[in-house]
């Protein structure tokens, strides 16, 4: 997704007004969402990935800004502990919940790792009529609907503040490429050219029709 710096912009602007000031990422990858976190000024922020190639990679990009860059699995029993006394009030998971077969038991880490009143913010991919083969290909293991998404939230521990679809119009093309030509990836020109248009798909707030290509969720713990 590096190929698409709107697209990213996008996707942080409708996650922004929920995080805070001790920000924990899980699946930081190379950083694309880091970025947009770390542009403003953070008491914390904690970078995580599974591949030691990612990590290297954040390090590099990050050095000298005060990011600290971990490793992290989930679910981990262990995590509440380790990252005790950083007190997070923040667990932001983009395009990661799907990729693990634990999701449940994912989510129930992130809740005992958060200070009480703090939040989880994930995006996650919607629909599971347009599962393809794009799927296949990013090892995701399911899409979710609104009830599935809201009720594995609820099941570890956590109040749902929002919930709502992202990229309605990008439902098309993943189903296009998923579903009709499946392709093992979206073709990099036709991913530059709907990141030249994002400018017009953020008016889907205002056509608030009933799905989209990604849903986007805030939890928080209370206790």
């Amino acid at each position: 997704m590096a190929a698409a710096p709107r697209y990213n912009a996008w996707q942080y602007s409708r996650i922004a007004p929920w995080v805070g000031r001790r920000v924990l990422e899980v699946g930081s990858g190379i950083g694309n969402m880091s970025a947009h976190i770390a542009a403003t000024p953070r008491e914390c922020l904690i970078l995580t990935d599974m591949d030691e190639f990612y990590r290297e990679r954040l390090r590099q990009r990050f050095a000298g800004q005060g990011v600290q860059v971990e490793a992290l699995a989930l679910p981990d029993p262990a995590a509440p502990g380790r990252f005790a006394s950083q007190r997070l009030d923040t667990i932001v998971a983009l395009n990661v919940v799907e990729h693990i077969e634990d999701h449940l038991g994912a989510l129930r880490t992130m809740h005992q790792m958060l200070v009480p009143g703090g939040r989880v913010i994930i995006l996650v991919p919607a629909l599971p009529s347009i599962y393809g083969t794009l799927d296949t290909e990013l090892q995701h293991f399911r899409r979710y609907t609104r009830a599935t998404l809201a009720a594995v939230i609820a099941d570890a521990g956590f109040r749902l503040e929002h919930l709502s679809w992202f990229n309605r119009v990008g439902v098309f093309g993943w189903w296009l490429n998923a579903r009709v030509r499946k392709v093992p990836r979206i073709p990099l020109a036709q991913l530059r050219m709907f990141d030249a248009f994002v400018p017009l798909l953020t008016a889907e707030r205002f056509v608030p029709l009933p799905f989209g290509q990604s849903l986007v969720a805030v939890g928080r713990r209370d206790g």
